[in-house]
């Protein structure tokens, strides 16, 4: 472990972090501080972790089911020695100081032994309380004996205490007679612990809007109206209703739905004005996959605005409208009455004042995300302040920090946020502790013990198959048993079940069990994707003392569930062939040695501006020496131009205090005026060529991010350059500045939004620019209460809070006109340079001119060309030429390639403060293997025989990782791997004319294997 050498006079420092809440932000913040090098107590209300990702379908436009990417991360965290997970517990004191809290932990009682619990269920079967199932949104019962979800973890069983029979009246008690693990506790106590630790990280995660302001939409009234949850879980294949979207009234398929926005949100009614952020995106994703289901159904979406603003969305967006063939209508309607002889009728006005009146068979509301339950006493507790909303009080420069120094937020607490966002935070916030508790690195932790590997050389083949039913994303299409019944029959397999979540905690435990009792040397399991649940099952091996690499998995959830889901017979012998197949490769698998590699202890950041500089200091806090690459003469980037934030704050005294910080910081070096020309290696071990203009400078690195930045779009559109009344946002922002911003005579500004976005030249939404439209607007406005402002756009994506200053803007009297791209504003410019802008008024249903005394493009963001750095790290970029993330929701900063990282513009459009949150998450990334001091590459890389080999160099030449080389010997020239720099992708072993290379896990007669399998499938299936 690498760490900063301690001041045995310097106050105490404790390695521990406590983390609260167990959604997806805490999980992954537990996950990362581990990684780093502390302990973590993982804190949460419910009796298990997961969150509200457990409840959901699908993620979108990943397309991936929910649980199952979230499940390996929660099961990973349940086995990690260095997490303690406390449910069904809340923080109800801290004292102390940063690096030295006392947190004072309320725990509530089980009434069951989590530590002796089999996770059987007879508990709940023998139950006679029944309770609603709060999982699966109370559409269907459960008992108070039992547990929160099938993939629970812990997968220990609870009791409610508030439901059962037993503690309330001193009666039943049949639980507990029929327990054969004797796990029932009735005298179990409620606990007060007091748990030292460094620091706190909030994440709750968020509330639900109050039944008041749902209930006139008709909630609770009306059977047909469902709330967004309540959707989610009626789609989900393990849902009351097994998957099938059907009305709560009749058990039919509606044939129409329709999809209400903003249902407590942006509604002063309630007192939620701001932008809960991710309903217009999942309201997408639901209607998407509605469809799926139905593809008949009639799908309508009412929208005040589209809000589409992350990475990706907006494209989706279009795709599933396009796709789907949904009907967008821009209108909120009032309420929702019913109709005599069923249905439920919906009235609305739309933007041209007409009014309109439709029935529908299925109305869902999209709620918004409240501050969590609670949120009160959860501050007091922590000692922290929150704002008007009751979220936690945040600065701009500091995103990730609450107003107790040592306190952290993260996710939705800190803002309505989606699943991306708040894994970022995440990240950063375990940066943060982590730069905070540095001295302490590594005192309060354990290493992960396995068992010694087991040496299967002289072994028969035992294979065991493991066939899981997912719910019935598998089960309800695939005939599982059968598949498993088959499994059995396929030569070298001595064992084969089914499961109904081979990923759960209990399942975990039973693999392991079941390799010892019948001596499995290989596993196959055929589940759902590869992708996220190899490693899953790889770390299971080892646990049972397996070589991890003896593992293979057939996907038949993607590739046959979900492919064929309207063809059951067709997809079971489908799952039998991938079986085969996998039971046949599995068969020539071999253990793989693994190697530790050390790893220099030091970063590289490619960029200077606000992402690049915070990435720096995060890293430098840590103790690791950091590289910083500026291509600039100055430090500070782009953020320079602004003159002012959202609250009248000049941020670039903030950008030059941060500019002042790192040059004076010991363990930067600054190289401005430089470009990175050149780089080697692998994660670990990388080594950089940098043109500094007065000669070369070689930099040895273990990890690499990239902050590169971006620029403004330059417009081509509406006269820009012919007149000086015609500017950008960000000359505006200058003229703001200035002594002299409008002339004395000008009395009308018009601003056009989505200049060059959405459509034109850049395909995407820049997120910032209506912003910065709002923000330019009240600035206008009070030097100017009298002047007209005009703001022209397709959607005013004033997310989150911004919705306050979109509200403010109105209320000074900035008129909004929404424009439709087939039918965008015109802009003329006389001979004396006056502008005229022209536009259609939809309300008054006619064309307007507006002499224009200025005109101001809200223009979006363009990346710097990334490509010539990407080519030098082989990392993959969009489209849109912003660098490709590994996984869009679960690894939002980590570029494919081991060791280098993404943040800032360089990933994709974002705030200041959402710049400074990604930039400390990838940080906090980055000092993952650094903290560690070692890395263990993944075993899947080419193997040269070096007696087959002839030394031609093809595999040298066309290695995209540059990870084979040519050296000489007795026997003349031969090739070898840099096993560290291998990627296992196999062009090397394709190119071979020899066949002299093979791949770990993908031998040719592995693959060899697995054709002839299918080739006996195809020969069965046509004989």
């Amino acid at each position: 472990m690498h760490a900063p050498v301690s001041n045995p006079s310097a106050p105490r420092t404790v390695g521990s972090v406590l983390v609260v809440g167990g959604g997806v932000a805490g999980v992954q913040a537990s996950l990362d501080l581990t990684e780093l090098g502390f302990k973590v107590h993982l804190v949460e209300k419910s009796g298990a972790i997961g969150g509200v990702m457990a409840r959901l379908d699908k993620t979108f436009p990943t397309n991936d089911c929910s649980l199952c990417i979230l499940a390996p991360k929660l099961v990973e965290a349940g086995r990690d020695p260095n997490i303690e997970i406390l449910t069904l517990s809340e923080l109800v004191a801290l004292t102390g100081e940063p690096g030295n809290f006392t947190a004072t932990v309320r725990k509530q009682p089980r009434y069951i032994d989590e530590n002796i619990c089999t996770g059987c269920g007879q508990c709940t079967l023998y139950c006679l309380k029944q309770i609603g199932n709060d999982f699966n949104e109370n559409l269907e019962h459960s008992h108070a004996a039992h547990i929160d979800y099938a993939q629970a973890v812990p997968t220990s069983y609870h009791i409610d205490a508030k439901a059962c029979l037993r503690l309330n009246h001193d009666t039943c008690g049949l639980c507990a007679s029929v327990c054969q693990a004797k796990a029932i506790r009735f005298d179990d106590t409620e606990k007060v612990i007091d748990i030292p630790v460094g620091a706190v990280i909030l994440a709750p995660g968020f509330g639900r809007v109050s039944d008041e302001v749902m209930v006139r939409y008709g909630l609770g009234q009306f059977q047909d109206v469902v709330t967004a949850f309540e959707h989610e879980r009626l789609m989900c294949a393990s849902g009351p209703t097994g998957g099938e979207i059907l009305r709560i009234s009749d058990r039919k398929h509606p044939k129409k739905i329709a999809f209400l926005q903003c249902i407590g949100s942006r509604d002063e009614n309630c007192g939620n004005n701001y932008c809960s952020s991710v309903c217009c995106m999942y309201a997408i994703k639901q209607a998407t996959l509605a469809r799926e289901h139905d593809p008949e159904c009639e799908i309508t979406l009412f929208y005040m605005d589209v809000r589409t603003h992350g990475k990706g969305f907006d494209a989706a967006r279009e795709r599933a409208v396009r796709e789907g063939n949904f009907r967008v209508i821009y209108s909120r309607p009032p309420r929702v009455e019913d109709v005599f002889g069923g249905g439920l009728l919906l009235t609305w006005a739309t933007e041209d004042g007409k009014h309109h009146k439709e029935k529908f068979d299925l109305v869902v509301l999209s709620q918004g995300l409240e501050a969590p339950e609670g949120a009160e006493d959860l501050a007091r507790a922590a000692g922290i302040h929150l704002n008007g909303y009751q979220f936690a009080q945040i600065d701009t420069y500091t995103p990730l920090a609450t107003s107790r120094p040592g306190v952290y937020v993260i996710g939705a607490f800190q803002g309505p946020k989606d699943i991306p966002d708040s894994v970022t935070q995440a990240g950063g916030a375990a940066a943060l502790c982590a730069g905070r508790l540095a001295p302490a690195r590594g005192t309060a932790t354990i290493k992960a013990s396995f068992p010694e590997e087991r040496d299967i050389a002289g072994e028969e083949v035992r294979i065991g198959v493991f066939v899981c039913h997912c719910g019935i994303n598998i089960g309800g299409v695939v005939k599982v048993p059968s598949v498993a019944e088959y499994a059995k029959t396929l030569p070298h397999v001595v064992y084969a079940t089914d499961n109904l979540y081979s990923c759960s905690q209990d399942t975990q435990r039973l693999l392991v069990e079941t390799i010892h009792k019948h001596r499995l040397n290989r596993l196959v399991v055929a589940a759902c994707t590869p992708r996220t649940h190899e490693p899953l099952f790889q770390a299971t091996l080892r646990e049972a003392g397996l070589n991890r690499s003896l593992f293979e998995m057939a996907n038949i959830r993607d590739q046959c569930s979900w492919v064929h889901m309207h063809e059951p017979e067709a997809a079971t012998e489908k799952a039998k062939d991938a079986v085969r197949m996998a039971v046949a490769k599995a068969a020539h698998l071999t253990a793989l040695a693994e190697q530790q590699l050390p790893v220099t202890p030091s970063a590289l950041v490619v960029g200077g501006g606000l992402a690049g500089m915070t990435a720096a200091m995060t890293i430098a806090e840590q103790g690791f020496e950091v590289t910083l690459v500026e291509r600039e003469k100055n430090l500070g980037g782009r953020a320079m131009l602004l003159t002012a934030d959202r609250f009248g704050l000049d941020p670039r005294k903030a950008v030059a205090e941060l500019v002042a910080k790192v040059k004076a910081h010991p363990k930067i070096t600054v190289h401005t005026q430089a470009a990175v020309v050149a780089v080697s290696g692998y994660v670990g071990n990388f080594t950089s060529t940098l043109d500094t203009g007065n000669g070369s400078v070689v930099v040895n690195h273990g990890v690499a991010v990239l902050a590169t930045g971006g620029r403004p779009y330059e417009p081509k559109q509406y006269h820009y350059g012919e007149s000086p009344k015609i500017v950008t946002q960000l000359e505006l922002e200058k003229k703001l500045a200035g002594s002299r911003p409008l002339a004395k005579n000008a009395n009308q500004v018009v601003m056009i939004q989505c200049v060059g976005s959405r459509g034109e030249d850049l395909s995407y939404c820049s997120r910032v620019c209506c912003g910065q439209a709002l923000k330019n607007s009240l600035r206008l406005k009070k030097l100017r209460p009298e002047l007209g402002i005009t703001v022209l756009y397709r959607d005013m994506r004033a997310y989150g809070f911004l919705e306050d200053d979109y509200r403010a803007a109105r209320e000074a009297g900035v008129i909004f006109v929404r424009y439709h791209e087939e039918k965008k504003p015109e802009v003329s410019v006389g001979k004396s340079g006056a502008v005229t802008v022209r536009y259609h008024d939809p309300l008054l249903s006619d064309d307007v001119e507006l002499a224009a005394d200025l005109l101001a493009l809200s223009v979006g963001i363009v990346p710097e060309d990334p490509t010539q750095l990407a080519r030098m790290l082989k990392v993959p970029v969009t489209a849109d030429k912003f660098f490709l993330e590994a996984h869009v929701k679960l690894q939002p900063v980590d570029l494919p390639v081991d060791g280098t990282y993404v943040c800032g513009l360089a990933h994709s459009p974002r705030s200041m403060d959402e710049t400074i949150a990604q930039a400390q998450a990838a940080a906090g990334r980055a000092c993952q293997p650094l903290a560690r001091g070692a890395i263990t590459p993944a075993p899947i890389v080419s193997k040269v025989d070096p007696e087959l080999c002839i030394g031609c160099g093809a595999c040298e030449s066309f290695c995209p990782y540059k990870a084979i080389e040519i050296y000489k010997e007795n026997k003349g020239r031969k090739a070898r791997t840099l096993t560290a720099s291998c990627k296992g992708c196999g062009v090397c072993a394709a190119r071979c004319p020899t066949m002299a290379i093979d791949m770990g896990r993908f031998t040719l007669n592995g693959i060899m294997a697995q054709i002839q399998a299918f080739g006996e499938a195809y020969g069965e299936h046509h004989a």
